[in-house]
């Protein structure tokens, strides 16, 4: 059976997000079509794919290797999305559909509970699957994309701290949601807006280090699509 590409360019991209290969370290086709169980086809694809994200470069000699962000680019990419978040949000509430709110407003009533017992882990995820379904309520596929590939980035650069109130960050969370349900654009992007400035004072740059390298395989029918 052939592993699609974009299975094996996810499963690439977790790896390089979570550590296990750390910053400059090379890629070699053989290497991960072992790691992944796959033929040298579908890496080669998503080495193409990670490197027009940023995530891999090209050096001369070496091949593919883990791109090594610098201080201003990871600066850039938070302030960028202070400036996206908020377009997605005021498109959200031009264009979103019942289904989005329904999703958003049982994200925000888990988000409330959770954090009121103070599951921390439970919140992180909750958080990203909320910013994920408010920018494909936008309605725009170009947008929501860019919006994905500016959190794992952002993941992979940061580490974030959690809010000290969470509870008043998911009461922000849930003022968004009403705006957006309401139709309400200026207030949406001004909500967001603000809910992305206070997000981005928790982040805290990672410093390169060396990390685990793993030498399992990965069992790629179970990699996530």
């Amino acid at each position: 059976m052939r592993i699609p590409a974009h299975s094996v360019c996810t499963a690439i991209r977790d790896d390089i997000v979570s550590g296990v290969f750390e910053r400059g370290s090379r890629l070699t086709e053989e290497q991960l079509a072992r790691r992944y169980g796959v033929s040298r086809v579908p890496v080669r694809e998503a080495l193409r794919t990670l490197e027009s994200e940023g995530f891999v470069t090209t050096r001369r000699h070496a091949g593919a290797c883990v791109a090594e962000p610098t201080e201003q680019e990871a600066a850039d990419l938070l302030e960028i999305r202070m400036l996206l978040e908020p377009l997605g949000a005021a498109r959200a509430a031009q264009r979103r559909t019942e289904a989005h709110l329904k999703v958003l407003r049982g994200l925000v009533r888990l988000g409330q509970e959770r954090a009121r017992r103070g599951q921390g882990e439970d919140l992180r995820s909750l958080g990203g699957w909320f910013h994920e379904t408010l920018a494909q309520a936008s309605g725009s596929p170009g947008l929501t994309a860019l919006l994905t590939q500016l959190r794992h980035k952002i993941a992979w650069m940061y580490a974030v701290e959690q809010p000290a109130k969470p509870v008043d960050s998911w009461a922000e969370h849930g003022a968004i949601v009403d705006a957006v349900a309401r139709g309400d654009v200026e207030r949406a992007r001004a909500l967001t807006s603000l809910h992305a400035e206070r997000a981005a004072a928790a982040h805290r740059l990672r410093r390169p280090e060396r990390v685990r390298t793993s030498q399992h395989a990965v069992n790629t029918a179970s990699v996530r699509n």
